[in-house]
């Protein structure tokens, strides 16, 4: 495995090695000690698991107690991943990282606390992630996927996004009040 620190800071990307045959391939995707030598020491403790038809969009999310650490990847399909900094106090605050992930490129992002988090579907995918912290429904919070001060680029013309996410307040919201 290789980690590729982001401009962001506490952003990681993690390039797992493939080995592919006639058969197909393998990759180890995670182990707690190989990941602590990378410098992701956290303990994860719950795995989530989503399944999104071509052009949803879900997020941007993050929730506060407790906060939330995440380790992203994708097992079919590819996305547009994004983490948008919402830390008041960070040199990079309202500003977004995107790469795309497959289940082919062997790639996972790692996402500290005090990032909203959200992704594209830009084919059907299925999306894995790790957590370290237990899901909590008092302290789930987002800001809205097209927020124009965000300025993210969605793959997309007419994405597919639930209520609950087209609801979701503002960035200019959420500087109102920071929780990070």
């Amino acid at each position: 495995m290789q980690v590729i620190d982001e401009p962001l800071e506490g952003l990681k990307l993690i390039k797992f090695d493939i080995y592919k045959d006639g058969r197909g391939f393998f990759a180890e995707r995670y182990s707690h000690n190989e990941f602590a030598r990378l410098g992701i020491n956290n303990n994860f403790v719950q795995d989530n698991f989503s399944h999104s038809t071509a052009g949803v969009i879900r997020g941007l999310h993050y929730q506060t107690e407790p906060a939330q650490s995440k380790l992203v990847t994708v097992t079919r399909g590819k996305i547009l991943d994004i983490a948008v900094d919402i830390r008041k106090n960070s040199q990079t605050f309202g500003q977004h990282f995107a790469v795309e992930l497959s289940g082919d490129n062997g790639l996972m992002l790692f996402i500290p606390a005090g990032f909203a988090h959200g992704f594209c579907a830009v084919t059907e995918a299925d999306v894995w992630y790790k957590v370290d912290g237990h899901y909590n429904p008092k302290t789930e919070a987002g800001l809205t996927y097209d927020d124009s001060e965000l300025d993210i680029k969605w793959p997309v013309a007419e994405p597919v996004v639930s209520a609950k996410d087209a609801s979701l307040p503002s960035f200019a919201q959420y500087k109102q009040r920071p929780v990070f």
